[in-house]
């Protein structure tokens, strides 16, 4: 176990972190990026609007 975890799990027993709230897995590489592209022509930043891929399912990911 990495010493990043064995702070987590700290934080979890001490409730200083609210881990329940975000779920038992939460990725930060998939923050801010472009999920998947289901475009025509490959322009998956214009193809949906940030209101449509809000409530948008995703294949891929945990959103």
């Amino acid at each position: 176990m990495t010493e990043a975890e064995r702070h987590r799990l700290q934080e979890v027993r001490e409730d200083k972190q609210p881990w329940y709230r975000w779920g038992p897995y939460l990725s930060e590489r998939q923050w801010g990026t472009v999920r998947e592209d289901y475009s025509p022509n490959g322009e998956a930043w214009d193809f949906l609007t940030h209101d449509q891929a809000r409530s948008h399912t995703y294949r891929w990911g945990e959103d």
